[in-house]
């Protein structure tokens, strides 16, 4: 028996190297919003929160709701950039090795539902993940319902799911629903953060995945 049979991924920072490229973004979007600026760390640092919490830690001095407004017109008028990001080199032969070896596997990620779909598009991808919760169809991360969701649809208890993610809020998310967590390094916040927050153990990256579920299923 696995001890695992869901495995539920973070996107950004954990199966894609797409961090430099959203602080990008999101520096172009406050320069053309005339919003204060913010250093290219703080805006790093909080990938994979819902927008609400960024636009709340980045100016805790304004208006939330009134940054939302202008950055939910901001979009509505220039659109989304074509992503240029890639999967991590070892992504996709990491999957592949999990879908042989019988796991289902699900996304919750902090992007929107129209972004996830195109990254899954342009990454050949979809096939992967049977389930997939973004951050604009349900309360985002730390709160656990991405996660709560995805048990749900997928009918499995929180004992057999395992989240895979690069940050706290990740890790801080699955916790929340009793499900265990181990990071990669790969991403945004460090091996030491990840430990802190809960992460059962955190590896250098996907690649190493199967190997870790493997000697899992032997220690159980």
């Amino acid at each position: 028996m696995k001890r695992y049979e869901l495995l539920v991924f973070d996107w950004d920072g954990t199966l894609m190297d797409s961090a430099g490229e959203i602080v990008s973004a999101m520096q172009n979007a406050i320069q053309d919003l005339g919003l204060p600026e913010r250093s290219p760390d703080r805006m790093r640092e909080l990938i994979g929160l819902g927008l609400d919490d960024v636009l709340a830690r980045l100016f805790p001095d304004l208006d939330t709701q009134r940054v939302r407004a202008r950055v939910h017109a901001y979009r509505a008028r220039y659109g989304m950039k074509r992503s240029a990001a890639k999967l991590f080199p070892p992504v996709l032969e990491a999957l592949e090795t999990l879908k042989a070896q019988g796991f289902e596997m699900a996304v919750a990620t902090g992007k929107s539902r129209r972004g996830l779909d195109s990254a899954m598009r342009s990454t050949g991808t979809e096939d992967y993940f049977r389930w997939t919760r973004c951050a604009d169809e349900c309360t985002p991360k730390p709160a656990p319902d991405m996660i709560e969701n995805i048990l749900l649809r997928s009918a499995t208890l929180p004992e057999h799911a395992l989240m895979i993610g690069d940050t706290e809020y990740d890790v801080a998310m699955a916790r929340a629903a009793g499900v265990d967590a181990i990071g990669v390094g790969c991403g945004v916040h460090d091996a030491a953060r990840l430990l802190r927050a809960g992460a059962l153990e955190v590896l250098d990256s996907v690649e190493t995945l199967p190997d870790w579920l493997a000697s899992e299923r032997r220690s159980a």
